[in-house]
């Protein structure tokens, strides 16, 4: 078998009496795309917090390209290759989209913030990050402000600031969250050619987009994996419809 690219084991999290995460161990391989799955409520943001290093785990270990990060904080997962796209956007509204992009090349070669402005005259920190927007088809908005994108839009300049950082895995947190099933659809169908660049661990609410996408998926209820299976073992887990899914009528 294919060693993971990223694995977590045992990762567990504690808020006063709530354990929101609760022994969680999982693994995402190369060209996969591996969906997390679960009610409102279940531990996914808190499990996303501690992969990409944004929470610190009282137990268990993250490891990424073979390397124990379970200490390093966002940036330097974030230098190693671990790109994110978040559930609520983080982007920074009033500046263009090229500045967005060049942000997330900043953060990637360690650079500094007094970096941007030459960085947008020229240099191959500008090159980086158009060449980002050219991939999710945002090349013609590189001068406009992000506040006056699209929903689908401002969604997919987060995929391109990932990609700015040269991943060797995303963590995605719900992209199709707002888009409707048009948006959706599009969406779909640029993950399903992203994984081959590099894998997705995505979390996800859209249903059709997680058996469209996945090769695997984990369901988390109440901070455990009660299930890791293909689509068809996920739907056909009695234990996964009565938690999650919902029993066929």
């Amino acid at each position: 078998m294919t060693d993971p690219v990223l694995a977590v084991d045992g990762l567990s999290k504690t808020f006063g009496a709530l354990r929101a995460t609760d022994g969680v161990s999982l693994d995402l391989r190369p060209g996969e795309i591996h969906a997390i799955i679960g009610p409102n409520g279940a531990g996914k943001s808190t499990l996303i917090a501690q992969i990409t290093g944004a929470l610190a785990p009282d137990e268990g270990r993250v490891t990424f390209l073979g390397r124990d990060v379970t200490a390093l904080p966002v940036r330097e997962r974030a230098g190693m290759g671990l790109a994110r796209t978040f559930q609520v956007s983080a982007l920074a509204m009033e500046d263009t989209v090229l500045q967005n992009a060049l942000l997330g090349v900043v953060g990637a070669t360690g650079g500094a913030w007094s970096f941007l402005r030459p960085a947008l005259r020229h240099g191959a920190a500008r090159d980086r990050a158009e060449a980002a927007l050219v991939r999710v088809g945002l090349q013609d908005q590189a001068r406009s402000r992000t506040a006056d994108l699209s929903h689908g839009q401002r969604r997919l300049l987060e995929v391109a600031i990932a990609l700015t950082l040269s991943p060797r895995a995303f963590v995605m947190d719900e992209p199709m969250a707002g888009l409707g099933g048009d948006g959706s659809k599009r969406m779909t169908g640029f993950l399903d050619i992203l994984r081959a660049e590099a894998p997705i661990l995505l979390v996800e609410h859209d249903m059709d987009a997680v058996f469209a996408l996945a090769d695997r998926i984990s369901v988390l209820v109440g901070g455990r994996v009660i299930a890791t299976g293909t689509v068809a073992e996920i739907r056909a887990s009695a234990a996964v419809r009565a938690a999650y899914l919902g029993d066929p009528a």
